[in-house]
């Protein structure tokens, strides 16, 4: 029992004198309205010359009384941030405990339990470190508030002080910069609106990328409002139809997109309090004078296309593929344009699908598996076997059957025989569809995965049509997929930020040169490559548009893509030591004209960046590949070898190219529906084709049994 006691008074002794220790360097209570000076945190370009955007610089603050603050505003604070604040002691128990618990558990400061006191005494006296130090000191500032102040007057400064914002501080100014009215003037719903911002300032800014769960979190705490019985029903109801509309921003801010990227990234990293009153020193990637261009690129391309193709937004992208740097982006055509909703991010957000822009990683799968660009497919209309339904080998283009797959042609026309090269380079779909069944499905997300995308994972859902734009990805990471083709099959991290240095100059992080993975071999990626810079190639499909993706002294790729529809125009191109990519449509996903294609929407647009960018870059040639010459003549590209003219199944078993013919073509699901096309069209082309070829061999006879 004496030990026991002895404990106990021990551990009284210990705890006094830790939150002696701890006062010690506390401010004292009459100190509370003297506002803490906070540093702001500056993002600059690459160059550290140009600044882009000051996180709380300018600090709007008006101070004012308690009764000028709406009973709205009160409540609503009360009711999210601390429901029980006029009965507790200024601490919640288990609150900290909770959070306690997992910051012990996890090994390091991620949750708070904070009351209104602990947050009064965090933002207006205390460093924005996480540490458990600065918790316990927190505490016990807190407990000193509550014993000197009111809980009004707790309420008021809370109110004063606190961020609504990157540089918005305390609710007057938060009224004046998003509603430009004095708080005593705030409805209801604007009251709830302001309310739902200080837990996160950045993430919920109402001009950020974030503004549906800003309402999401409005929508509550108005709930909450009428659940505590705070609002009557008929309150209630009206709040919630209530149109927030919320004022034009400020434009103290370059490459808005590109920046709230940066914030989001730092805050996620640093955490809020540190990226908004720490003082940081950020050096990002960003290439200010290619920014320029790109937007100038992307303003006046989306204004001519919505007076050609009704198609009013657009976005560009551009990157170093040698080290992932991200060197521009334009999320949408105006940033501050709410009425198109330009703040919303569409290279980063936006799930778009990418039409045929998918194509040359397809056929990079079927040159890892044997095939060559002299590969013979014949562009024939075909009836894809789906597994869904029987389809009838031969097309009848006029069947409404949603179940059956018959992809057609943007010349909507056949070329029959057309080799891997002039397939990719001009962008034909029904070769391009038996690419990817004969590369395999899994092999080609494989790809797209190792390469960077993120968002194909639902094979099931686009089937075959995935390289006609079946799946949706995002602009930012088909760019960098695009990157990796750049660089021979080499994939590295894309990259935002440069360097982090704290207000004393501590280097917190720095980008490190790095090798990069490959996860290609680099010679099926310059075989994708030659064709994709191969100019005379393309030319059959951009007939005298092609002028628009040559440019003197510079060996360039490229690749197109347009969605189903007109919605969504893509333009791809890139040199070793450059990739960009442009996407031209609409935010809300309508489609464009008929005639909005990539070659009209998206190309122009493209052109416009490269001819300015280019010249700062030094010319460079892509690696070209080795040559190719597969034993099998099909693979080679000779067809009608042995007078034998059949679809590319009938020689080639596709698990296995470079293999034995099948034994039974017939027992592939698709042998049936591609051979009968071929025939038609070799009976119609070849003459003689009856006499001379495909004769009987033995007992062999055509159709093959099916299994």
């Amino acid at each position: 029992m004496r030990i026991g006691a002895l404990s106990m008074c021990g551990m009284g002794v210990f705890g006094a004198l830790t939150v002696l220790l701890l006062s010690r360097n506390l401010p004292s209570v009459e100190q509370i309205a003297n506002r803490r000076v906070a540093q702001s945190t500056k993002i600059f370009d690459q160059s550290g010359a140009t600044l882009l955007y000051e996180l709380s610089a300018g600090q709007k603050r008006t101070v004012i009384s308690l009764e000028d603050i709406p009973l709205y505003v009160k409540d609503a604070t009360i009711a999210i941030e601390d429901e029980n604040f006029y009965q507790s002691p200024g601490f919640d128990w288990r609150g900290i405990l909770r959070a306690l618990w997992v910051n012990v558990t996890r090994g390091r400061v991620l949750q708070g339990g904070s009351t209104i006191a602990q947050q009064l005494a965090k933002n207006a006296f205390l460093s924005p470190e996480q540490t458990i130090v600065r918790k316990l000191k927190e505490l016990t500032l807190a407990i000193r508030i509550n014993r000197h102040y009111s809980k009004d007057e707790i309420l008021a400064l809370y109110l004063n002080e606190i961020p609504y914002g990157p540089t918005v501080y305390g609710i007057e100014a938060a009224s004046q910069a998003y509603f430009t009215k004095p708080a005593k003037d705030l409805s209801l719903a604007e009251s709830t609106l302001l309310a739902a911002i200080p837990k996160a300032p950045s993430y919920y800014a109402p001009h950020g990328a974030h503004v549906k769960e800003l309402l999401d979190r409005q929508k509550y705490i108005l709930k909450r409002l009428y659940e505590l019985q705070k609002i009557d029903k008929e309150q209630y109801e009206s709040a919630a139809k209530e149109q927030i509309a919320f004022a034009a921003q400020d434009r103290g801010i370059r490459a808005p997109h590109f920046v709230l990227e940066v914030q989001e990234y730092l805050v996620n990293k640093y955490g809020e309090d540190l990226v908004r009153t720490g003082g940081l020193r950020v050096i990002t990637t960003l290439h200010t004078e290619l920014q320029t261009i790109a937007e100038k690129a992307v303003a006046d391309g989306a204004k001519r296309n919505e007076e050609l193709y009704n198609g009013k937004n657009a976005a560009l992208v551009a990157l170093n593929p040698k080290n992932g740097h991200v060197l521009a982006l334009v999320g949408s055509r105006d940033y501050f344009d709410t009425e198109r909703e330009g703040n919303f991010n569409v290279a980063t957000q936006g799930l778009r699908q990418p039409g045929s822009a998918l194509k040359p990683f397809a056929y990079l799968a079927a040159f890892k598996k044997g095939y060559t660009p002299d590969s013979v497919l014949f562009d024939v209309p075909t009836e894809f076997e789906t597994q869904k339904t029987e389809c009838p080998p031969l097309v009848d283009y006029k069947s409404e059957s949603k179940e059956c797959f018959h992809p057609q042609n943007f010349s909507l026309d056949f070329r029959g025989p057309v080799s891997l090269r002039n397939a990719l380079a001009q962008s034909i779909n029904i070769p391009a569809v038996k690419t990817l069944y004969l590369a395999g499905m899994d092999d080609v997300l494989t790809i797209l995965s190792d390469f960077g995308v993120t968002t194909l994972n639902d094979p099931q859902r686009y089937g075959l049509s995935l390289v006609l734009g079946g799946g949706e990805v995002r602009l930012l990471e088909l760019v960098g997929a695009y990157g990796v083709l750049a660089q021979d099959g080499v994939h590295r991290p894309q990259v935002f930020v440069r360097e982090v240095r704290d207000s004393k100059g501590k280097v917190l992080e720095a980008y490190k040169e790095t090798t990069g993975t490959q996860v290609a071999d680099a010679q099926y990626v310059r075989l994708v490559n030659d064709i994709l810079s191969d100019v005379s190639a393309r030319t059959g499909l951009l007939q005298s548009n092609v002028q628009l993706t040559v440019f003197p002294d510079h060996d360039v790729a490229l690749k197109t893509g347009t969605s189903n529809d007109y919605r969504d125009a893509w333009a791809l191109g890139y040199i070793p030591s450059l990739a960009v990519g442009v996407w031209a449509g609409n935010n809300d996903n309508t489609p464009m004209e008929r005639r909005g294609s990539s070659i009209l929407a998206a190309i122009p647009m493209w052109h416009a960046f490269m001819v300015e960018a280019l010249p700062q870059f030094a010319p460079e040639s892509f690696t070209r590949p080795e040559s190719v010459m597969p034993e099998k003549p099909i693979l080679r590209g000779e067809y009608t070898a042995g007078n034998m003219v059949h679809t590319i199944l009938y020689s080639v078993d596709r698990r296995d190219p470079l293999g034995p013919p099948p034994q039974n073509p017939g027992a592939d699901s698709q042998f049936t529906n591609w051979e009968i096309p071929v025939i038609e069209w070799a009976k119609t082309h070849i003459p003689d084709f009856d006499r001379l070829y495909n004769q009987p061999v033995g007992t062999f006879q055509f159709p093959f049994p099916t299994p």
